[in-house]
């Protein structure tokens, strides 16, 4: 997978497991959302300064489309824009857009590459996966640190640090075989790094966790949660 820059203009590269995950979610307000636990949050959907439920419902409509039929982030902000000055907000600015739709659009592509990467014919193959960072100018210490280093795919590593690792995240990982391991002279970690990803953004938004406690969750949510499990029964789980 490329990194994200390239999401935001590659009409061709969407796939069926990121547009499963985003379907899985739903709007809940900002509010609603941080009162839910940081592992359960990839079940929840929102945008923050928002509470009305017509607009977050057609913020979610507009990135599902993003990923269903491979817009772009200018058709994205152009669309929601249209909506949002039609009802009487002002519309979203560049920056805005460009922090909303990255966000989103990352974690359900991550979400849809990690359901690939843990197909068992590619785990069998490919054991090992390796943390890759853009390394630039514009990347996180933490991230820096994280670049290029390899754990075995099972390793617990990955229910904190799979992508995104915070707002504007570019980070992705790849998948190595033992062949590729030994050539290119890489070290497999076993211990837990000492760095954490950006605050809210420590979980794998892939995973859902064995039996939450939904209880005082809203309705929808713990019917969505329902529906996937039902959906997904072989889902992997720690």
């Amino acid at each position: 997978m490329d990194h994200i820059d390239g999401i935001l203009t590659r009409k061709e590269m969407t796939f069926q497991e990121a547009v499963d995950y985003f379907k899985g979610r739903v709007p809940v307000t900002a509010e609603v959302f941080y009162q839910i636990a940081e592992e359960y949050r990839s079940l929840a959907f929102t945008v923050s300064g928002y509470t009305k439920a017509q607009i977050l419902k057609r913020f979610y409509d507009e990135l599902l489309a993003a990923l269903e039929e491979g817009r772009t982030l200018q058709e994205f902000r152009s669309g929601i824009n249209d909506f949002l000055e039609a009802k009487g907000y002002e519309g979203l600015s560049p920056l805005q857009a460009d922090l909303i739709f990255r966000t989103n659009i990352q974690t359900a592509y991550n979400a849809g590459h990690y359901q690939r990467m843990t197909d068992p014919a590619v785990l069998k193959l490919r054991p090992f996966w390796q943390y890759d960072a853009v390394n630039d100018t514009r990347t996180r210490p933490s991230h820096l640190e994280m670049d290029g280093r390899v754990f075995p795919a099972d390793s617990p590593v990955w229910d904190i640090w799979f992508p995104p690792n915070g707002f504007k995240c570019r980070c992705t990982v790849k998948t190595l075989s033992r062949r590729q391991v030994e050539q290119r002279g890489l070290t497999v970690e076993t211990t837990f790094p000492a760095v954490a990803p950006d605050p809210h953004f420590g979980s794998n938004p892939a995973k859902v966790r064995f039996e939450p406690d939904l209880s005082g969750y809203p309705e929808p949510l713990v019917k969505a949660y329902q529906a996937r499990e039902k959906e997904n029964p072989s889902e992997i789980r720690v």
